[in-house]
């Protein structure tokens, strides 16, 4: 199994997206690219952390590629707003890729380069190196699973999850999609 990080707006989003995917095992949300020690939600939600909401994505390299997890990635939100994503805005809720290891690196930095080339707007996706992962509190692991209904998911969450069914089809595990 590798790991890849990735922070594009709120978490719960990311991470319905990414559960999709055959050959993810486990997506955790979470906290990285901050000052602060194991942050509270409401700490991060300050904007006074430097900490983004992110998503810790599990998967088997055989099955699914990190180069597919960038593209997945990068449909499920937008790379060019700056500090924000749909309704959510501040630092916490910024596009952000935190690379695990040198070839991550690379990958994701011709990505965003190429990607740029696509967009009227810069894309503003920011690329570190991962330091420290923070899980989130209970309450915020799987919580588009355990919340379908709540007005938030349905608004936001959801239609992620639908482009992910529909656009990546051959990428949907059989289990999650249809």
């Amino acid at each position: 199994m590798e790991r890849a990080t990735f922070g594009g707006g709120c978490f719960w989003c990311t991470e319905a997206a990414m559960k999709e995917l055959e050959g993810v095992e486990s997506v955790t949300s979470g906290y990285a690219g901050g000052h602060v020690e194991d942050p509270s939600y409401r700490e991060v939600c300050s904007g006074n952390t430097g900490h983004a909401e992110v998503v810790q994505v599990e998967y088997d390299p055989d099955a699914i590629g990190y180069d597919e997890l960038l593209e997945v990635f990068f449909a499920t939100h937008d790379p060019t707003q700056l500090n924000r994503q749909g309704p959510d805005v501040g630092t916490q809720y910024r596009s952000i890729v935190l690379s695990h290891d040198e070839d991550q690196r690379r990958q994701a930095e011709a990505y965003i380069e190429a990607l740029d080339e696509e967009y009227d707007d810069d894309v503003v996706t920011e690329l570190e190196p991962l330091e420290t992962f923070y899980r989130a509190e209970e309450k915020h692991q799987d919580y588009f699973e355990k919340n379908p209904n709540d007005a938030y998911c349905t608004m936001h969450a959801a239609p992620k999850v639908e482009k992910v069914r529909e656009r990546f089809e051959e990428k949907v595990a059989p289990a999650t999609g249809q």
